[in-house]
């Protein structure tokens, strides 16, 4: 399965990168690998994940953050990267 990263989700991706190469140098290459891993293994479990409004949300295995994405004509979509401590309300409004 084919899998495409809109360009928001690579937007929330190089948020979190710096996010944590701010923190610690070589954490926000491990952050994007770690990340990077959970979106590829969506060619074997997409559409096996809770949903929230009409999208998977899958959570990221090392880090606070969860993948939503939609799988439409054999092609997993990432629409969003979204750390976990994000105000639930403007998770809604960022998926809308």
């Amino acid at each position: 399965m084919k899998i495409r990263i809109l360009r928001r989700a690579q937007i929330d991706l190089d948020v979190g990168y710096r996010f944590y190469e701010n923190r610690e140098e070589g954490l926000g290459d491990y952050f994007l690998t770690s990340i990077e891993s959970d979106i590829r293994s969506l060619r074997i479990f997409a559409g096996a994940h809770q949903t929230i409004q009409s999208y998977f949300r899958m959570v990221a295995t090392r880090f606070p953050y969860s993948i939503f994405y939609k799988v439409e004509d054999s092609e997993v979509r990432v629409f969003a990267v979204i750390d976990n401590r994000t105000n639930p309300e403007r998770v809604g409004e960022r998926l809308n």
